[in-house]
This record gives C-alpha cells, sequence and structure tokens, in this order.
C-alpha cells in the first residue's frame, strides 16, 4: 500500500530519501523513503516508539542523522533559509512558564519578527482569548499545547510539524482545532500532524503509518479503509499490522528454508 512515488517531487512539500538515523547503537531508520505532498494535512500515525518524533526532528533540521537526506521546500532540512517557513510544535509545551500566554506570543513574535497584531489573532484562533494575560504555569497540559500550537502559527509558515497537538484536549476542542487545520491547509499550508488517536486518522488528506522505524502504508483513508477491508481506522491499523507480521513470519521462514 505504499505509494511514496505517488506525490511527484514539484508537488511534495517535503522529500525524504534514504535517511538513516542511529541511537546509540540501535538504529531507527535504516534507509526511510517518503514524500509530504503540499497543501495538505498529512497524518503520521503509529505506536509510540515507532519514530514518528525522530522524522519530525529531522524534517525541521534538529535530529543528528547517519545518512541521506531531507528537503524541505526545495531546501535541505533545517537550512536559514526555511526559518520562517517551516514552524514546529513539540509534543511537550516549548513555552515560558512564568510569562502569560500573550507575553510568551510577544517574545517569539519579536525573534520571528512578526506583527503584533498576529499574536492576537493566533492567541483567538488557538481559542486562548480568555486566558490571554494568565501565566502559562496556570494553565492546563492542554492549553499549554495551545500556546505552542500559537507559537508555531506565527507569521503564517508554509509548513507546520505539529507532535501531537491534541493530546490532553477535550473532544470539543479537539474538534475546532481540527478544523482550524483544515482551514490552514485550505490557504496553502502543508501540515504534518502526528497521532496517537486513529479516528483523526480519517481527517487527513493522507497518512503515513510507521512501524518499527519503517512505513507500513502510504495513502489515503478511503485507500487504506478499502484495502484492509475494514469501516474504522484503528481496525484499518490491527489489519496492517497483522498483515505486517504475517509478511515478517513468511520471510523469516524462507529464509530458514534456504539456509
Amino acid at each position: 500500500m505504499t505509494s511514496n512515488g505517488d506525490v511527484p517531487a514539484r508537488r511534495a512539500a517535503v522529500i525524504v530519501s534514504g535517511l538513516r538515523v542511529e541511537r546509540g547503537r540501535a538504529t531507527v531508520f535504516d534507509g526511510l523513503d517518503l514524500s509530504i505532498p503540499s497543501g495538505q494535512i498529512t497524518g503520521l500515525l503509529g505506536p509510540s516508539g515507532c519514530g514518528k518524533t525522530t522524522l519530525m526532528r529531522a524534517i525541521v533540521g534538529v535530529q543528528k542523522t547517519a545518512g541521506g537526506t531531507v528537503t524541505v521546500l526545495g531546501e535541505p532540512a533545517g537550512s536559514r533559509q526555511l526559518r520562517s517557513r517551516v514552524s514546529y510544535a513539540t509534543q511537550s509545551a516549548s513555552v515560558y512558564d512564568d510569562l502569560t500566554v500573550a507575553q510568551n506570543l510577544s517574545s517569539f513574535a519579536s525573534i520571528l519578527g512578526s506583527r503584533r497584531a498576529d499574536v492576537a489573532a493566533v492567541i483567538d484562533r488557538v481559542g486562548l482569548r480568555g486566558q490571554a494575560k494568565q501565566r502559562v504555569e496556570s494553565l492546563s497540559g492542554g492549553q499549554k499545547n495551545r500556546v505552542s500550537l500559537a507559537v508555531a502559527m506565527l507569521g503564517d509558515p508554509e509548513v507546520l510539524v505539529l507532535d501531537e497537538p491534541t493530546v490532553g484536549l477535550d473532544p470539543v476542542l479537539r474538534e475546532e482545532l481540527w478544523a482550524l487545520f483544515r482551514s490552514l491547509a485550505d490557504g496553502g499550508a502543508t501540515l504534518l500532524v502526528s497521532s496517537h488517536v486513529m479516528d483523526e486518522a480519517m481527517r487527513c488528506d493522507r497518512l503515513i503509518l510507521m512501524r518499527d522505524g519503517q512505513v507500513v502504508a502510504d495513502t489515503t483513508p478511503p485507500e487504506l479503509l478499502r484495502a484492509t477491508g475494514t469501516s474504522d481506522a484503528d481496525a484499518a491499523f490491527l489489519a496492517l499490522i497483522q498483515r505486517d507480521d504475517h509478511r515478517g513470519r513468511h520471510a523469516g521462514a524462507e529464509e530458514g528454508a534456504a539456509s
């Protein structure tokens, strides 16, 4: 079901080719290839430890790599030229606890060269207008994550890399944020959104499902359901895992027979 080649290079915001990442003696990625289409929401899904965050770090240029290339908007990942064009909201809120929401946004806006009006706009878009004057330390975990998301939205970046942006949020807030993601994509932005929540997969334009540092599927939600003969994302992912396990056992049996 992997179909990396379906996204022509001219329409890909991100191209990962032969990526190799090592952590100590362990190999996280060994020649990973994938591409992320422009102007769409691509969901990055898979169990904890499958490599989602490592891939995101490589895309924004903060991950040490042992080989391969990552190209973002036609430039090497992490290039100075991408500073204002690519943003990253980490899984843990990367903001200052002793500052208010508005002060945090103003601080980052001054670094990015964003306008004062942008601060109020992004605070409003993530639903934190009522908490703008509160210190971040007084906020809930979900609210802190929304502050990080607001920071990532400053300056209208072309690519947003969002690591578990809806974790800790109630269903109403999750719905609001996904509506926001859709409006950003409709406006031309490229979003890469990681999640453990499989039903969020159906909100994406494209899906990359990972397991053990490998791409299990690179497809669309309708194609995922059709190919697995299932009716929801959870069942589809389980079907893919079982299929992958079966192939692994079959390959192992063939190797054993050959030796």
